[in-house]
Parts: C-alpha cells; structure tokens; sequence
C-alpha cells in the first residue's frame, strides 16, 4: 500500500483559499492517480503563519487528509539548542 502527499508552501498566513485550493488538489489527484489499494492523499499546508480561526472552522478541522502546519523561516543555531531557546514542538504545533 502507498500513499501519495501533495505539500503546497505558503509564504503568508493561512487563509481558507488555501485550504479550499488543496482541497480540490486532493480530490483532482486522486481522481485521476489513485489505484485499488492506495491509501487516500494527504494534502499538506505548510505556511509562515497558522490561522487558528481558519483551521478551527474549515474542512482542516474535521479531515484525516488534510493538515495545516506553521515553519519556521530559519533553523536555531546550535548555540540556541544548547540553550534551549529553540521553540519546542508544542509551541510550533499551537502558532
């Protein structure tokens, strides 16, 4: 069994265009791509800033296939590891 991932990179906030635009990403590329035996597409958003309200009230909240994620524009410096001034994965999870 596979499973294909569709990732679309955002340089703004997300928006409900965006998660409606991979909404339709999803559905076109398993119309057209998907075999007996694939597991469903998962459509991931990857943007520089996660709208709560937006993923709270769009198809985001309810979908197995469908996820929204903030990135962060640079990697830490191994001196800010050291220091645990990093943010940690629940603060990146909650912005």
């Amino acid at each position: 069994m596979k499973c294909y991932l569709l990732i679309d990179l955002k340089i703004g906030e997300l928006t409900h265009q965006d998660v409606g635009q991979m909404d339709s990403y999803v559905r076109i590329f398993d119309d057209r791509y998907i075999t007996l035996g694939d597991n469903p597409t998962i459509g991931l958003i990857l943007c520089s800033k996660k709208n709560e309200t937006i993923a709270k009230y769009s198809v985001l909240n309810n979908s197995k296939q469908l996820f929204a994620s903030k990135y962060m524009l640079y990697l830490p410096t191994e001196e800010e590891l050291k220091r645990g001034q990093c943010p940690n994965l629940e603060y990146l999870m909650k912005n």
